[in-house]
């Protein structure tokens, strides 16, 4: 494969300012560089049951939870190649396995449960997942701005930054315009590091110096609290 299909790593998150973005590009750069998608348009389609199990089990923060996605970069036509994702967190570990196909054989396997060419551990992986939950179907629609970095002397040290966060549950393909209701503060930008061991030392001492700490920050489950939940309690009352 001409791509990781496998990761094992923490994922930290934090919520700065652009000022601090700026900062620290400024004092990653001798360490660091782009990534090969560099400056990315990134568009997820996540899969959930008719009353989003997953994203509700997932925003209870259990110690085990998990998610189905599938992603491109930039805007993916039937023959554009993108990611079915299968991701999971135990005790504050990500566990990834991704699958690339056309994204016309990627919908068709998760969405109209055709089955894939692409026979592999991973693919039955996705496949008891898919069985397990049943039912599950595209749910939102879900796009950001992403600059990503990579450390100059180990690949596995990431740095993303993800900027004008979008979604919506209409229109749910990954060809399609990107629009949707913002979950984030113009003036705000959604850092993660991403790495299989610790946080280099300057780095550390970069994030200690402006002030910068870890949050809890869930795209999906943002856009579950914004767009579905309000929905989901006017139908109710308006039910009652």
């Amino acid at each position: 494969m001409g791509y990781q299909a496998i990761f094992e790593r923490r994922e930290m998150k934090y919520m700065i300012t652009r000022e601090q973005k700026e900062k620290l590009v400024s004092i990653m750069t001798p360490y660091m560089k782009p990534d090969k998608y560099g400056h990315s348009s990134v568009r997820n389609i996540y899969f959930d049951t008719d009353n989003y199990r997953l994203i509700r089990q997932s925003i209870e923060k259990p110690i085990y939870k998990e998610k189905l996605r599938i992603r491109s970069y930039g805007e993916a036509r039937p023959d554009s190649d993108v990611f079915v994702e299968l991701k999971k967190k135990y005790k504050h570990i990500v566990y990834k396995r991704r699958l690339s196909m056309h994204e016309e054989n990627a919908m068709d396997w998760i969405c109209d449960k055709k089955e894939t060419a692409t026979h592999s551990q991973i693919s039955n992986e996705i496949d008891y997942f898919c069985q397990y939950y049943q039912n599950l179907k595209p749910q939102v629609f879900l796009s950001y701005e992403r600059e990503a970095y990579y450390s100059k002397t180990d690949d596995t040290f990431r740095v993303t930054f993800d900027e004008k966060i979008l979604c919506r549950q209409t229109d749910l393909t990954l060809n399609s315009e990107n629009s949707g209701t913002p979950i984030l503060p113009d003036d705000k930008i959604i850092m993660e590091i991403k790495c299989s061991g610790g946080i280099p030392m300057w780095m550390a001492h970069a994030l200690s110096n402006e002030h910068i700490y870890k949050t809890s920050f869930s795209k999906y489950g943002t856009a579950y609290k914004t767009l579905i939940l309000p929905r989901i309690k006017g139908e109710y009352i308006n039910a009652n």
